[in-house]
């Protein structure tokens, strides 16, 4: 996607409203870049391309890209980022909890779902920020990244083998406190399973956290910022009596 950034192609006419001669345009420009698909933004003249894990703009011809956030300076709000949130959602309910780590505090009445790899630094961030958050489940789906991190599945198997999942993360993820290696009758583990599925679901990076009402981040999230997404509606959600 970074070759699509910023880039100026020569001018080719087309019609403004043909969607598969700009996708075919730009597909030939562009043939290592996959085009999700393609939607008219509110400028007249310029189209939203969606790559799977991005979002650029183009004139109706494929003759200029831009990238970069589209504002509505009304509101403030950024609507690219509304988009790939909307594009990326997830349903919570589709989600195997049965594979992830549960740790539950409070009434656990919030719910949350973390991709995580055990040696990610900014994993270790989110948890720490996630010490002050109360009345909250969170399901850990162990993600270990190898090519980053060598060392990651084998903790990543051991944590999963331990009698008490949850507290063999947060000894580790928190407090550094390594867990014991995996016992030879521990004979499976979810992580293959996890990797397909985060492949599914474009998970590229750790921490992904994905939240009940569907919508997705990615990153260490600031305490204030994790309470205002659990308590999120999903989107279209009015509240009682309105």
């Amino acid at each position: 996607m970074v070759l699509l950034a910023g880039a100026v192609i020569t001018h080719t006419a087309l019609a403004a409203d043909s969607f598969a001669d700009l996708r075919k345009v730009l597909q030939a420009r562009y043939p290592e870049v996959k085009i999700v698909d393609i939607k008219p933004t509110p400028i007249t003249g310029l189209y939203e391309v969606y790559t799977g894990d991005a979002i650029v703009y183009s004139n109706d011809s494929g003759g200029f890209l831009v990238a970069g956030p589209l504002v509505d300076t009304r509101t403030r709000e950024n609507l690219t980022a509304t988009s790939l949130d909307t594009r990326n959602a997830v349903d919570f309910s589709t989600l195997p909890l049965d594979k992830a780590i549960k740790t539950v505090k409070g009434t656990g009445v919030r719910k949350m779902a973390v991709f995580a790899d055990p040696d990610c630094p900014y994993c270790k961030k989110l948890e720490h920020e996630l010490v002050s958050v109360n009345n909250v489940t969170i399901y850990t789906f162990l993600y270990p990244l190898e090519e980053l991190h060598p060392d990651a599945k084998a903790r990543a198997r051991a944590i999963w083998c331990s009698s008490d999942r949850s507290q063999a993360w947060t000894k580790w993820i928190v407090d550094g406190k390594e867990p014991a290696a995996a016992p030879a009758t521990c004979k499976q583990d979810p992580l293959a399973e996890m990797r397909a599925l985060g492949v599914k679901l474009r998970v590229n990076s750790t921490p992904t956290l994905i939240f009940a009402n569907g919508r997705r981040t990615s990153g260490a999230l600031e305490a204030a910022q994790l309470e205002q997404r659990l308590d999120a509606k999903k989107p279209g959600a009015t509240s009682p009596g309105s």
